[in-house]
């Protein structure tokens, strides 16, 4: 079969785990040394370093992308597309604006003002990668849940190939962008990172990329901080006998197609269903252009797991924690209280993948290889700072001198202790005399 299939046992839901385990480490490979040379070059010689990676690896020097050359690229797109980048902005926008953070102040009692302060970051760099991996769709879903969120500046770089891809700078105009830098690779991470020549250092780095730049974004972190470390793409579909198998075949070579290492899981309670799903995604794909990466993603990473009850199917669902998740079954909603660890979950039928990359407007940017048991999707809260705000009067400090003295002589803290104690100490002087 096409899909191999396997009956749950106890094995080979473990045998799918490992496996998805085995295809993100492979991912990461053994490029540390490399990528570390170059964040440290950069730190130590700003911009000379990253001219001379970016001549040796992009083929030439860094340089900004003025805005009338984003205008010219928006005006040159097709009229077709650039509505449907309108289109996905605008669901994008309406969606991180229902979830934005606001500041807020609570008085608990009298004399206690708490509360908290929201704000946008100062500076994010967002990386696009290039070539045959620039999706403008990225763009849109990194820069604008930034701008809702109160963001002050948005840098875009992106690798400075012949033709920069007039796509992904029509939708950097549409997301608002500020400051488009054609460089690349890790060079550009390490700018980022710490600023260099025509490069500002940001405050966050977002963004896909190679397994160059992955590393460097996480040799990055600490100095500045990053939304996360992606896998290989992943989609896992739960579906029951009643789901279209030629439409859950197309589903799950929608994320085959991404590359080798992705991974396409399909987790049903009917034996009939797994083997008509082989078939459909077999015949389909040999009709794809992207043929030989789908089948070596299909054979390596990819599974069909038949279970006597979909309740354990979600069991197994939350083991993997995938990216995706479609639930197409007769009742998607009565398994939605048993799946806990998705990136993105997707009910029934006419919620497939591909909404939810292009369209939906919740972000695509999400957590891969097992991280949504702990990770959460790129929102406006990626880009949100939050300071704790604390007021308090004479009394309402008074109320509690002695329980804060108590807890810092606990921790042999006398200076903590004191902080407090000389707020009062001339009060007491006083009853004394």
């Amino acid at each position: 079969m096409f899909l191999k299939t396997v009956l749950a046992d106890g094995q080979a839901e473990q045998a799918v785990l490992r496996e998805m385990q085995a295809r993100a480490a492979g991912a990461r490979g053994d490029i540390e040394q490399t990528v570390r040379r170059v964040m440290d070059d950069v730190r130590t010689r700003g911009w000379d370093a990253v001219v001379e990676y970016a001549e040796r690896f992009d083929g030439r020097a860094p340089y900004r992308v003025e805005p009338a050359v984003l205008e010219e690229a928006y005006a040159a797109c097709d009229p077709v597309l650039i509505a449907a980048l309108e289109k996905a902005a605008a669901n994008i926008r309406d969606y991180h604006e229902q979830m934005l953070v606001k500041s807020w102040e609570w008085q608990r009692r009298p004399g206690e003002t708490l509360g908290q302060t929201v704000r946008g970051l100062a500076r994010v760099g967002i990386y696009v990668p290039g070539g045959t991996a620039a999706y403008p769709s990225s763009v849109l879903m990194n820069a604008i849940p930034a701008k809702v969120a109160g963001v002050g500046e948005l840098v875009m770089v992106t690798p400075p190939t012949d033709n920069l891809s007039r796509e992904v700078l029509a939708a950097a105009k549409i997301a608002g962008v500020d400051t488009v830098i054609a460089v690349g690779g890790t060079q550009a991470i390490a700018a980022l990172t710490y600023g260099a020549g025509i490069i500002p250092q940001v405050d966050k780095i977002v963004g896909p990329g190679n397994a160059y730049v992955a590393v460097a974004k996480r040799l990055a972190f600490g100095t500045v901080d990053i939304d996360m470390i992606a896998g290989p793409s992943e989609v896992l579909v739960i579906a029951d006998h009643t789901a279209n198998p030629t439409w859950v075949a197309a589903d799950l070579l929608s994320q085959a197609e991404h590359d080798k290492l992705a991974s396409a899981v399909l987790l049903t309670d009917s034996m009939a269903q797994a083997q008509a799903v082989s078939c459909e995604m077999e015949r389909m794909a040999r009709q794809l252009p992207r043929w030989e990466i789908i089948a070596d993603s299909v054979a390596n990473y990819g599974c069909a797991i038949v279970f006597d009850d979909l309740a354990d199917a979600c069991r197994v669902a939350d083991l993997v924690a995938p990216e995706h998740l479609e639930v197409v079954t007769a009742a998607p909603r009565e398994l939605l209280p048993l799946l806990h660890n998705a990136g993105a979950i997707f009910l029934g039928a006419y919620a497939p993948e591909p909404l939810g990359d292009y369209m939906a407007g919740p972000c695509h940017v999400l957590p891969t290889s097992g991280t949504a048991r702990f990770f959460s999707p790129l929102s406006t809260d990626t880009f949100l700072k939050k300071t704790s705000m604390i007021e308090y009067t004479r009394g309402a400090l008074e109320g509690y001198a002695q329980d804060i003295i108590a807890l810092a002589q606990s921790e042999h803290l006398d200076a903590h202790a004191n902080s407090v104690a000389v707020r009062f100490a001339e009060e007491v002087q006083d009853e004394k005399r």
